[in-house]
């Protein structure tokens, strides 16, 4: 590092950075997507690295298939691309619980993000493991990883500069022996960033204060980065879909170039958080929020891949800070998209008819307590009189049956905990049927994160006891049996399995406006989660998780039954809050 640019090689180097995160694109396409990068412009590919997709069981290390990260480095390096590798372990990203592994709630007393020995043993085996796949991968031992971070925007949490300290002695004694740096807000910087360290700034645009900044506390020099900079946004389900000015956005490009500072756009390609990886902000002044399945970001390259008018205009304003005589590559073709004629739902399985063995105890259990990640659990007891039924800390979703009717659903995101149940017989089954909507990856919330009901449930103030706890993590769908659609309508969730036949291959986009709230299996591949409430309403296919001849398809929903058909479009749908939960 100079005193104000990067240099490599003895020559200042001035990274032009977007962020793309390997597990939400197909491995299929990594190489597709960092051509795109190259051709508007990007000398930089940034990454986390995700922990709770590397160790799902505790010891137990995957980087292989879409887990590759090392493969995802190499090919960076192919295509002519540094890399700026964030492995903190803790993400944020929009990511189920920041990026830490659900199994360490199942300890009650282990804090993360803290001096926790129990935590930093099991934080320090897994970087020991990581270590292994990206060492010789550092521009130290002639690789493309040209700076390491640790920890990430730490001074939103905390200011610990002794745990700081902990996490760089973890990454050098695991053998990460390059430059090493942190990022932070602007106001969140003086608890983040650890001393000796280059910190780097997040989401501020004004070149003469991110200098002052850094400068501040740098010792008063540089060089210059900022390692967020946001073109777009996420989408929380229930709001608005993030639309950010192209214009305004490319401007603001020129103005950091033209000023020197190296810039990591967040998000250059988002991607697709698939499966139940979705996190959930939740601070002291709002409520609990879970993001959708799309991190489409309002990005230069669209959730397909596709560049988008904001790719042409940084393309445009990159080529004008290019040194002489260098051009850039041209831009690959788009890929066509095609619409499936509406596949028939002829296959239906009711999830209530095919329980899995119980759990018994007299208060209900959180998922972590039944060992369980992800998915859904049914709660089921018997009740001999109505009242107001309170679930005291649901997470995160919940739905209410007495008797195989359904009643009524009581969701976080509302504050919704209690509803009145009149007309019940003596002896009537209570079924309540909960979903984790994603744990939180932002905010004081991080370490009160179990799901499920956390508490109790009460009816008019009596503590309900003697429960069954039925697990349904979805992992898979194969376990379940499934008979011909009739257009039934229990009113239990349920799943709806089709079949369909391509001769021919393209993106597409499953059109879920009609349904209610749920996932999508196909081809084996959880594609990721739809709401009615919106925006999302699509859910993007990869072509390459396509097949010529026969692909299957099944179709979770929660709210909605009598399901028959899923259409789909050319193109997605990302901004329609167009109905109201039932």
């Amino acid at each position: 590092m100079g005193d104000v640019d990067f240099l490599l090689d003895g020559k200042p180097l001035q990274m032009i950075s977007g962020e793309m995160h390997y597990p939400r694109i197909p491995r299929e396409l990594w190489r597709e997507r960092m051509k795109m990068a190259k051709a508007m412009g990007l000398n930089t590919i940034g990454t986390y690295v995700f922990w709770n997709a590397h160790e799902e069981t505790p010891g137990v290390y995957d980087f292989s298939g879409n887990n590759d990260i090392a493969e995802f480095v190499k090919i960076a390096q192919e295509e002519g691309l540094w890399v700026v590798l964030r492995p903190s372990p803790y993400v944020c990203a929009e990511w189920e619980f920041g990026g830490y592994p659900w199994w360490l709630l199942k300890d009650r007393d282990m804090q993360v993000r803290s001096s926790d020995p129990k935590f930093i043993s099991a934080y320090t085996r897994y970087i020991k493991a990581l270590a292994k796949q990206l060492i010789p991968l550092q521009i130290t031992h002639g690789g493309n990883i040209l700076m390491i971070q640790i920890e990430n925007e730490y001074g939103s949490y905390s200011n610990d500069k002794t745990y700081l300290d902990l996490n760089r002695k973890i990454f050098r004694e695991a053998g990460f022996d390059g430059i090493l740096f942190t990022c932070d807000g602007a106001d969140q910087m003086p608890k983040g960033y650890l001393p000796g360290y280059l910190p780097a700034v997040n989401g501020l645009e004004d070149p003469a204060q991110v200098k002052a900044l850094i400068n501040k506390y740098h010792n008063g020099k540089g060089p210059y980065y900022v390692a967020e900079w946001y073109p777009g946004w996420f989408d929380d389900w229930g709001k608005k879909h993030a639309d950010v000015s192209a214009e305004q956005s490319a401007k603001t490009l020129d103005k950091l170039l033209a000023a020197g500072i190296s810039v990591n756009m967040y998000m250059f390609h988002g991607g697709t958080t698939r499966g139940f990886m979705n996190g959930a902000n939740m601070n002291k002044d709002n409520p609990y929020s879970p993001q959708v399945s799309s991190y489409d970001y309002d990005a230069p390259l669209d959730e397909a891949g596709n560049p988008t008018e904001k790719f042409y205009a940084f393309r445009k304003v990159i080529a004008g800070h290019l040194p002489a005589g260098e051009t850039l590559p041209p831009v690959p073709q788009a890929k066509p998209a095609i619409k499936i004629p509406d596949i028939a739902l002829d296959q239906y399985a009711d999830v209530f008819s095919q329980l899995p063995k119980p759990e018994t105890a007299e208060q209900p259990l959180f998922f972590e307590d039944l060992d369980q990640a992800y998915g859904f659990v049914l709660y089921r007891t018997r009740i001999k009189k109505g009242g107001l039924l309170k679930l005291k800390e649901l997470r995160d979703y919940a739905q209410v049956y007495v008797d195989g009717k359904y009643l009524g659903s009581l969701d976080r995101r509302l504050k919704q905990d209690s509803m009145n149940l009149t007309g019940i017989s003596p002896n009537a089954v209570l079924d309540i049927w909960v979903e984790n909507n994603g744990r939180i990856n932002y905010g004081p919330f991080l370490n009160d994160n179990r799901h499920g009901i956390t508490e109790s449930v009460s009816l008019d103030g009596r503590a309900v006891s003697g429960w069954k706890m039925y697990r349904f993590p979805f992992n898979t769908t194969g376990t379940f049996s499934f008979d011909k659609n009739k257009d039934r309508k229990t009113g239990h969730p349920a799943l709806y399995k089709g079949s369909f036949t391509l001769h021919q291959l393209g993106d597409t986009y499953l059109d879920l406006r009609t349904f209610g709230k749920g996932f999508v299996f196909l081809n084996g591949h959880n594609l990721g989660k739809y709401w009615n409430i919106g925006p999302q309403q699509t859910i993007y296919v990869p072509a390459c998780w396509l097949k010529k001849g026969r692909n299957e398809v099944i179709v979770f929903d929660e709210l909605q039954g009598g399901n028959t058909a899923l259409p789909s479009l050319e193109h997605s749908i990302l901004d329609q809050n167009i109905k109201a939960e039932k």
